[in-house]
């Protein structure tokens, strides 16, 4: 039996060490929050029009987040977001304005930098207000325009540029999981599932797939849960994983079903969203 000396108490702690402790103890408890920023623009000229089109950046504190993700929207994105929202909390929102949409001087660095600003002050305000936490409106706002991009790509065959689309989908996605629906992510690990796939990267595939199935099980997506063991099943035999679980789960899912539950393949199902 250990004796109270073998174990370090604070007295056998330099003050560095206690410290170091101390700042390891807050890091747990710190809640983990979302922060925007707007580092950049740029503005884009065509033919008929001209606009600005902001880099949003979007964070996680709390712990450490190497990774910063971001994509671009335009006053445009803002507005209708801010539209669909007060539709919505109309109330909740009283005291959340979107910054206005001047009619002069929209391109100059000044009025720009002013912009920038004020939307990521507005973000952090969305943010502050629960039920736009929430609300499935902010990962769409986020990852929409990405989504339909990426699955567009999907459909075109170019599979490649799908993954790099999906992959900033699901950075993001991953950021605000804690406060949206469970089954957020099924979607857009579906779509990598069968992009990998078609890139003959079956352990890629695999991983993915498997990640989608629990939250699949455990709410009820029985389409997805019939595509994705279906799926499963074939890569566990093309990479010699054991598949007699998941083949016995997909039989006896079509036997309770009797036929109700759609046949169709992943990549069926996936092709048709965000059409």
């Amino acid at each position: 039996m250990k004796t109270s000396d073998e174990f370090p108490t604070s007295s056998c702690l330099t003050t560095k060490e206690l410290q170091q402790n101390l700042r390891a103890v807050k890091e747990k408890e710190r809640p983990v929050r979302l922060l925007f920023e707007i580092p950049s623009f740029r503005i884009i000229e065509q033919t008929l029009s001209k606009y600005v089109v902001y880099e949003v950046v979007v964070m996680r504190s709390g712990s450490f987040d190497s990774r910063r993700v971001s994509v671009e929207r335009r006053y445009s994105d803002f507005s209708r977001f801010h539209h669909k929202l007060l539709q919505e909390f109309n109330e909740e929102l009283e005291e959340v304005v979107l910054p206005r949409k001047l009619l002069t001087g929209n391109f100059s660095p000044e009025i720009i930098t002013e912009r920038r600003l004020a939307l990521q002050d507005y973000l952090a305000q969305l943010y502050a207000t629960r039920c736009v936490r929430h609300s499935p409106h902010l990962p769409k706002f986020f990852t929409e325009q990405e989504q339909k991009r990426a699955h567009s790509l999907l459909r075109a065959g170019q599979f490649k540029l799908a993954v790099e689309q999906l992959q900033t989908v699901l950075e993001i996605l991953e950021k605000l999981a804690p406060w949206q629906s469970p089954t957020l992510l099924v979607p857009t690990l579906s779509a990598l599932a069968v992009c990998y796939r078609d890139l003959e990267e079956p352990e890629e595939a695999y991983a993915v797939a498997q990640r989608a199935l629990p939250p699949v099980r455990r709410y009820g997506l029985k389409n997805y849960r019939t595509s994705l063991l279906d799926l499963l099943v074939d890569l566990g035999y093309e990479l010699g994983r054991p598949v007699a679980q998941l083949q016995e789960e997909l039989t006896a899912l079509r036997d309770a079903e009797r036929g109700r539950v759609s046949s169709c393949s992943l990549k069926e199902l996936v092709v048709k969203e965000f059409i």
